[in-house]
């Protein structure tokens, strides 16, 4: 049965205008109707969606469900904002939810889209993809045989997952590689487990955070008070985001909030009044007085970089590695009746002091490459094979680069984080991977030790002079 016929078109359009400033208002609270000019565009534009609408409908070779074609008409809407804005099947967002809380079956890898092409951000250590060599930059061209060309990220995240001990056999390029490589890589379970922890030296404790999911901040509290225990307090702390593609806005929050008293964490701007949200500190939590270091790398994102930023700004961490991804926007997730959801960006965040971090990062105060241990000897540094957002076709540009650039301080928009981030797997349970050192850790220590031995030198120099 055809969905219009030309008698209709004008009657579809009408009804689209209305529902679409109806939703607006209820949703945005919209303070400005649209001016007569802006409806009759829309209404132009409208009549044209409709019209093709209706030729599909009349002359494509076999029948198309309709809403097939709604849901093309508003997936390809949405992926022409930016990188992070999508639709979301019934399904889809299905999977959607259940990457904060519960566990899953998958291989433990953090994807993207780059140029049209399903690539790795990074396999998560430890998970299935990591153990079978997957690596930053590889490009994933097929899955079980079928191109990857024009997949969407939650496509692939379906089709990667699945039960425990099945497997899936994905078409691996990588720079430098003559032909395709096929890997096929055995399905484990993946618990949403964010934080682990450990004593590295006496008095020195490290954390690691692979993505911030709803326990995030109550993993941490747990984490440093088993650390603060066992060491009889600590002397400083390592806080390892590297590789942390983001997750929950206020679980990025709670985790900034623990290691800061008072003061701006993080504020967001968007088009709209609604949009625009303050996050302070409470000194509501346990005393952290010791050093810490984050480290952070080309993989941490969003969530990640909302932590680095406020710790960096409040003085209170020293920020170490390589600078960020630099995923400066907010994702909305905004449910529909028929169980599909919206993914909108909808707010750029930016950090206490009023930095823009989008298309830019996080720079830390001392930069540190990555050195694998078998480059260690060779004192050659790796070429740098990690993908940021400003990388990604059609990302959102840097605002406060931009206002500097035209002399204005004004400073319109801001940059946000996304409540929901990069598609993502975690890490599964089971037997841990051994614990190394690598020579950013190592410069971490070290970093600790001297800040302790300079703050000993500062306080006998402090009592030498009063007597």
């Amino acid at each position: 049965m055809r969905l219009f016929h030309q008698g209709m078109v004008k009657a579809f359009c009408a009804t689209i205008i209305f529902l679409t400033l109806f939703v607006g208002i209820g949703l945005y609270q919209l303070e400005d109707i649209s001016s007569a000019n802006e409806d009759e565009d829309l209404y132009k534009e409208l009549k044209m969606f409709a019209n093709v609408l209706d030729m599909v409908q009349r002359n494509y070779v076999e029948e198309v469900p309709a809403q097939k074609l709604i849901y093309g008409a508003i997936d390809g809407m949405l992926h022409s904002l930016d990188p992070h804005s999508s639709f979301m099947k019934p399904d889809e967002y299905k999977e959607l939810q259940i990457e904060t809380k519960g566990s899953f079956s998958g291989i433990g890898i953090e994807i993207t889209i780059k140029d049209g092409v399903l690539t790795v951000v990074s396999p998560i250590e430890g998970t299935p993809a990591y153990k079978a060599g997957l690596k930053a930059n590889d490009k994933i061209i097929k899955i079980n045989g079928k191109s990857t060309k024009n997949i969407t990220l939650m496509q692939a995240v379906k089709q990667l997952r699945g039960k425990k001990g099945t497997k899936v056999t994905i078409s691996i390029y990588r720079e430098g590689w003559h032909k395709l490589k096929d890997i096929t890589i055995v399905r484990d379970v993946i618990p949403i487990k964010s934080v682990r922890y450990r004593t590295i030296e006496k008095g020195y404790g490290y954390v690691r955070i692979r993505n911030f999911q709803k326990k995030t901040s109550g993993e941490l509290k747990e984490a440093l008070s088993k650390l603060e225990k066992d060491n009889h307090g600590l002397k400083g702390l390592i806080l390892d985001l590297r590789n942390n593609p983001g997750g929950l806005l206020d679980q990025a929050v709670k985790v900034s909030d623990e290691f800061i008293d008072k003061g701006l964490i993080v504020y967001t701007k968007g088009r709209i009044k609604r949009q625009e949200m303050e996050f302070k500190a409470h000194p509501d939590h346990g005393a952290h007085p010791y050093p810490i270091v984050v480290l952070v790398n080309q993989g941490s994102a969003s969530a990640s970089e909302i932590v680095a930023g406020a710790l960096q700004d409040h003085k209170r961490a020293i920020i170490v590695g390589e600078p960020t991804f630099g995923k400066g926007s907010v994702q909305t997730v905004i449910p529909l009746e028929d169980g599909a959801a919206l993914r909108l960006t909808t707010a750029l965040y930016y950090t206490p002091s009023g930095r823009s971090i989008q298309a830019k990062g996080i720079v830390p105060d001392i930069e540190v490459p990555f050195i694998p241990e078998e480059e260690i000897n060779k004192k050659k540094i790796p070429e740098d094979h990690f993908i940021k957002e400003k990388d990604l076709e059609g990302h959102l540009p840097n605002v406060t680069e931009m206002e500097e650039e035209k002399g204005n301080k004004d400073g319109e928009d801001a940059v946000e984080m996304p409540v929901e981030d990069n598609v993502t797997e975690a890490k599964p349970e089971g037997k841990k991977p051994e614990f190394t050192m690598d020579n950013q850790m190592r410069e971490a220590l070290r970093i600790l030790k001297a800040w302790n031995i300079f703050a000993q030198t500062k306080e006998e120099a402090s009592c030498k002079a009063t007597h």
